[in-house]
């Protein structure tokens, strides 16, 4: 590979990097190849070496994120909460949680084999719930969740606590939180 070719993939990091960080919404991998004019495959790759960097992005099923302090720091309150419920409950614990005011950052597992696995969900409104969900039906895609009968864990984030404890109220009355 010719040096200026290396220059031109560091430009073009550089140029997501600028989208990702001007943008109000998710970007998906096909949005920003089309801006790049490169294929999606590559602009996974070039996710991945920004990612290698420590550069804050996220991968959502709404698209990519960039996730700078300020955005990380709006929502000061954040808990760990266990789930036990079927895939066809899914959208009903999204829903009850982002109803409070809630963001699910993220769905936790505990593999046998693999251990700790998660995923970013970023959901914290109905829309986001609903897009979600139609991504996994759409793709034949499984829950993490289905992997271990059920159980889960949700990272959530919200301005204050007591959101957090309206949530898993909700969560609770609905039979689908896991106390101890």
């Amino acid at each position: 590979m010719t040096e200026e070719l290396k220059l031109m993939g560091a430009n073009r990091r550089d140029q997501l990097l600028l989208w990702l960080k001007e943008s109000k919404s998710p970007l998906t991998g096909g949005e920003l190849a089309k801006k790049a004019n490169v294929s999606r495959q590559v602009i996974v790759q070039d996710i991945s070496l920004l990612k290698a960097k420590n550069v804050p992005i996220i991968a959502t099923s709404q698209g990519y994120v960039y996730m700078d302090a300020a955005a990380q720091q709006h929502q000061q309150a954040e808990r760990i909460i266990a789930c036990l419920h079927g895939p066809e409950r899914t959208e009903e614990e999204l829903q009850l949680i982002v109803d409070e005011g809630v963001t699910v950052k993220d769905v936790k597992i505990e593999h046998p084999v693999y251990g700790d696995l998660t995923a970013a969900i970023q959901v914290g409104t109905r829309k986001e719930v609903s897009h979600f969900i139609k991504k996994i039906n759409s793709t034949n895609a499984a829950y993490l969740s289905q992997l271990t009968d059920g159980v889960h864990l949700h990272t959530l984030t919200a301005p204050d606590e007591h959101r957090i404890d309206q949530a898993c109220q909700a969560l609770e009355e609905a039979g689908i939180l896991i106390k101890d």
